[in-house]
């Protein structure tokens, strides 16, 4: 797998750029962080942002990401790429300013 996605607020990815370490919500609270494949990413955004704004869905190169990364399944769905442990910022390749339409709901941005 090429890319890994994970979406985040803008104020949290800034302050992970200031330590060098990103650590996502469910981390301290579900032992890892969330992230979504290409085809997963606007079901997610749907699904848990529906309306926010001031987000970043940062684009995750797998093979440059220090802790362990596990392919699971959550409740009967389908299987989700998740980083069991900080992930360092120099496995981000990119980030995408990730914005709602009109309607509230995202769509895949172009440039992924």
């Amino acid at each position: 797998m090429n890319q890994i996605f994970h979406i985040t607020q803008s104020t949290v990815w800034e302050e992970a750029k200031s330590t060098g370490i990103y650590l996502g919500d469910t981390l301290e609270s579900e032992g890892f962080i969330h992230c979504s494949t290409r085809s997963q990413v606007v079901k997610v955004a749907n699904r848990l942002f529906k309306n926010q704004h001031n987000l970043k869905l940062l684009c995750i190169i797998p093979s440059k990401v220090k802790p362990e990364i596990r392919y699971e399944a959550l409740e009967g769905e389908e299987v989700f790429p998740h980083i069991y442990g900080a992930l360092n910022i120099d496995a981000v390749s990119e980030i995408i300013d990730f914005k709602p339409g009109e309607d509230g709901s995202f769509i895949l941005p172009a440039n992924i």
